[in-house]
């Protein structure tokens, strides 16, 4: 049975079928809180003029809140199992590829590497909460991280309010989880079996992170599955929602794009450069104090374009093979294609020639940790 989508996401009433004009967008553009109506009108098709404004508007609203930085972090997959059967996705459970999970003194090597390479933030990522890889597996291996790095992130299954506690507990400081689509006819036909089928429990977890005491919970949609405007539509609800109910924590906001990957799924929506930035400067300026993800699945000279012009954070020398850092050839395959492979100090070194300040440390957490000091 198809859920209904709760009224706190409900975005038909800024999407009234009715096709924005030139006029809607000078409109949206000239608005002091900028919501779902002007944000819809900033991606429709008469918003293509307004580009460049977009852009400056989006640059300036980044330096104002973030000045010349660029966060950087690193992803680690430490686990392929999975029992899900989501069609555009490498490591769904009918791909012919090996299927392997890290053991802790792999971890702790992939850790040393990533530390030696200047990371000061790591995520963490799995795929369905399995046999080979639950939440004891992760929560070990948060607490690993968590020795060495200053903020530990995780993007994994949905779990409880507890579980999310004791992750919080052993040092995870965000979650990041994608609802992939809003639509819940398409999630439906997407997501042909296993625990991910849920629409509800997964549209609900970032909730249960923020309830636990996560700082951060990271949203995003993986664009091409569905329409558009309605997932940007109902990505800007979902965040609004949490910031109203869980004001004490904070979001991120991402922008993947389908890539290549086993299975060879084709999008049935065609993403282009133009259109993704155009929704990267359009989610800047309707919330200018988010950080804004990019991720290495972009093309190196796009996301040299976008550092800086609402992108506030990135990843660098990604690898989304399991145990992909050690140098070796890998033994899995990859959840998706890496688009920019350039390594850690080539990416700084464009960084610094345009201007930005690659920061690797995750300040906010050493705050915390000396507030909590203290006053303990």
């Amino acid at each position: 049975m198809t859920p209904q989508l709760p009224a706190w996401l409900d975005p038909s009433p800024w999407l009234d079928g009715r096709e924005p004009t030139a006029v809607d967008v000078e409109r949206a553009l000239g608005c002091d809180e900028p919501g779902p109506r002007e944000l819809a009108a900033m991606l429709s098709p008469a918003a293509h003029p307004f580009m460049e404004v977009m852009a400056q508007r989006a640059r300036a609203l980044t330096r104002r809140r973030f000045g010349r930085t660029i966060s950087l972090y690193a992803p680690l997959y430490l686990s392929n199992h999975c029992t899900n059967g989501c069609v555009y996705c490498g490591f769904a459970s009918d791909r012919a590829q090996p299927r392997r999970r890290l053991e802790p003194s792999e971890v702790e090597k992939e850790l040393a590497m990533l530390k030696e390479m200047g990371f000061e933030e790591v995520l963490l990522l799995t795929g369905e909460r399995t046999s080979h890889a639950g939440f004891d597996y992760l929560l070990e291996c948060v607490s690993m991280a968590a020795r060495r790095f200053h903020g530990v992130g995780i993007e994994a299954f949905p779990m409880t309010t507890r579980e999310y506690a004791l992750l919080a507990e052993a040092g995870c400081s965000g979650v990041t989880l994608y609802q992939e689509t809003y639509d819940p006819r398409q999630y439906d036909r997407l997501h042909r079996w296993g625990p991910k089928r849920d629409y509800l429990d997964r549209l609900y977890a970032p909730a249960r992170a923020m309830e636990a005491g996560m700082r951060t919970v990271g949203l995003g949609v993986l664009l091409g599955l569905s329409d558009l405007v309605f997932d940007a539509v109902c990505l800007l609800r979902h965040a609004a929602h949490l910031q109203r109910i869980h004001w004490k924590s904070g979001i991120t906001l991402s922008f993947p794009r389908l890539r290549p990957q086993a299975g060879n799924f084709a999008a049935p929506i065609t993403v282009d450069e133009a259109w993704l930035a155009r929704f990267v400067f359009a989610v800047r300026i309707v919330l200018p104090d988010v950080p804004l993800l990019l991720s290495t699945r972009e093309r190196p000279e796009f996301r040299d374009g976008m550092a800086g012009l609402g992108i506030s954070k990135m990843s660098a020398g990604s690898r989304t093979t399991v145990g992909g850092y050690d140098g070796a050839e890998p033994s899995t395959g990859g959840q998706f294609q890496v688009c920019d492979e350039r390594g850690v100090p080539e990416f700084c070194a464009m960084l610094r020639s345009r201007g930005l300040q690659p920061v690797f440390k995750n300040w906010d957490s050493v705050f915390r940790e000396a507030e909590a000091g203290g006053h303990g």
